[in-house]
């Protein structure tokens, strides 16, 4: 088996789409915002990125449902390529498990 694991924290971008598959199986996506400062060869590096996230499955309703635009979270779960109707590949995380940024509000 080849390793395949991602986690990544940040700001919920866009207000999450859910939907149903023709097949029964429930949908949440949504871009997660990244923004950082990270330690590359002994220097500092200001990091930032935008990734789409997919969660998939009858646990996503449960996982899902206090995501929110703004929200802090953290997504840990698998990458893989999805192609656009434009014929562009994409990075994706299947989320496995989201866990919500206490703000200490």
């Amino acid at each position: 088996m080849t390793a395949n694991c991602l986690m990544l924290s940040g700001t919920v971008y866009n207000t999450p789409i859910r939907k149903v598959s023709p097949s029964g199986i429930p949908h949440c996506q949504f871009v997660l915002e990244h923004r950082s400062v990270q330690q590359e060869a002994g220097f500092s590096r200001k990091t930032w990125c935008r990734l789409l996230v997919v969660v998939s499955g009858k646990h996503t309703l449960d996982m899902t449902r206090s995501i929110t635009v703004g929200a802090q979270i953290t997504a840990q779960g698998f990458i893989s390529c999805h192609q656009g109707r434009n014929s562009l590949n994409r990075i994706v995380l299947h989320a496995e498990q989201i866990n919500l940024i206490d703000s200490g509000d």
